[in-house]
């Protein structure tokens, strides 16, 4: 394939990939309008964003495997085209009711597209050139999470919240025939049949641990319905993996997980993302405590998704030459340090104290995800990149999940033991334990990290006599 044709394939794709983030991180910033504009509760509001992550956690394994059965374009386009068809409703929603369900249904859409770029990705270039391509991809996604803020805050300001979901339609629109034009048909497997019990298990089980970790703390642990949904998910994932022992075209191929660069390296995906949405969860509360304005938290929190911007694409480069191993492993413990760093943070710390810890974080993140994400994909069957691409993008978004879970679950512990223990009697004692408790919880992030790397580390060389099996000749 000339040089041409392998970057306008792999701009489709970078525009499918920015469209996601850069929706998801505008439409928090109009959360408080929402609320106001529909008379809701923020607890109502927040199922905006909840609806979308748990139904986009959900499918994507379910969509790597149906790209590799009827075939990555297709997936592709008629992910964008249904993301651009429900950003349409989501814009003329009139009630909140109608905006989560359309925000479902852009989740859907989303998903297709997140679930099968990696592989469009690894099936167009060849594997010297695979990093390089794979940072670009990163590139976009942080793109879309660093000018999400800005663009939505931007768009509210100027034309109202229903801006923010009308903007994706002339993206999409655009997207959609660049794609359609130029994404080659590639091969699928024309005997294989789609395992529906196995997706319908699968997304069972991923939507019920994921709601009791994410409202867990809201719903109380041990109550009811708490445990309902853990004997839910329990049920579901036995069924699930059974069903897949047993069926002759599983949704998953357990097998995979036999080829430790496969398991380890989505293990450590899934440990780097919860540290890091610790982190990116409790950052803001401890910046609005320490004085900062709203404008400056959110400029002082783009440095991170920034600093990702620049480095992964030069992380992908060397990965193509250099152990990619060596390069994830650097990045997880500078970002373990720069966690331990941001545990030392104060009410009198400056903005060039945060910032230039917060871009350290960055570093460590883009030295770790491009190398790490083009050893995965490089670990699995030609024929099963799709299934590789869906279980590598569902641990990051659980780890999304997880990281904000446990961040809050585990700061608001610490907060309640050091409210009790300081000897503090006037105002100090909240700012005391409040700054302990923030404390903590980074440290528990940065030992996460250091998990992280001890996960590359006994990954060891790759597993190319099991690739080789598994692929379909």
């Amino acid at each position: 394939m000339e040089f041409r044709d392998k970057y306008k394939i792999l701009l489709a794709v970078l525009i499918g990939s920015l469209m996601g983030p850069l929706d998801g991180s505008a439409v928090n910033v109009a959360m408080p309008t929402l609320s106001e504009f529909f008379k809701a509760g923020m607890t109502t509001v927040s199922w905006v964003s909840m609806a979308y992550l748990l139904v986009l956690s959900g499918l994507l394994l379910t969509y790597g495997k149906l790209g590799d059965v009827i075939g990555y374009k297709k997936l592709f386009l008629r992910g964008m085209l249904l993301f651009t068809i429900a950003s349409i409703f989501c814009g003329i929603s009139p009630l909140i009711g109608i905006l989560i369900a359309s925000r479902a249904l852009q989740a859907a859409g989303a998903g297709m597209m997140m679930a099968v770029a990696p592989a469009i990705i690894t099936t167009t270039f060849p594997r010297n050139e695979m990093g390089r391509a794979l940072g670009f991809n990163a590139v976009a996604v942080a793109t879309g999470l660093s000018i999400g803020p800005s663009v939505g805050g931007f768009l509210l300001y100027a034309f109202g919240w229903r801006a923010i979901f009308f903007i994706n339609i002339p993206i999409g629109i655009a997207g959609y025939f660049w794609a359609k034009k130029v994404l080659p048909e590639g091969q699928v497997l024309k005997k294989a049949t789609f395992d529906v019990l196995g997706a319908s298990l699968g997304f069972i089980f991923l939507m019920t641990i994921l709601f009791y970790i994410s409202k867990g703390q809201e719903l109380g642990w041990h109550s009811l319905t708490a445990r309902m949904l853990i004997a839910v998910s329990i049920i579901a994932f036995i069924l699930f993996i059974i069903n897949e022992k047993r069926t002759s075209e599983p949704m998953l191929e357990l097998k995979l997980f036999s080829n430790r660069t496969f398991a380890l390296g989505n293990l450590s995906c899934l440990l780097n993302f919860t540290a890091q949405y610790i982190m990116v969860f409790l950052t803001p509360f401890y910046l609005e405590k320490a004085g900062f304005l709203p404008g400056q938290v959110g400029a002082i929190m783009t440095a991170f998704p920034l600093t990702v911007l620049f480095v992964a694409p030069l992380s992908g480069m060397l990965s193509d030459r250099l152990d990619s191993l060596l390069l994830s492993s650097a990045g997880a413990i500078i970002c373990s340090i720069a966690l331990f760093l941001m545990g030392k943070l104060g009410y009198d710390s400056s903005i060039f104290d945060v910032v230039w810890r917060l871009m350290l974080f960055g570093l460590g993140n883009g030295l770790f995800q491009t190398p790490n994400n083009s050893s995965v994909m490089g670990s699995a069957p030609r024929n099963m990149q799709g299934v590789a691409s869906g279980v590598l993008a569902t641990m990051r978004n659980v780890g999304m999940v997880v990281g904000v879970a446990v961040g809050s679950g585990f700061f608001t512990f610490r907060n309640s033991y050091y409210l009790t223990m300081l000897p503090y009697t006037d105002g100090r004692l909240a700012d005391e334990a409040f700054i302990r408790a923030l404390r903590d919880a980074y440290f528990l992030a940065a030992f996460i990290d250091i998990l992280c790397m001890l996960a590359l580390l006994a990954r060891g060389k790759k597993n190319e006599t099991l690739k080789r099996k598994m692929e379909v000749h």
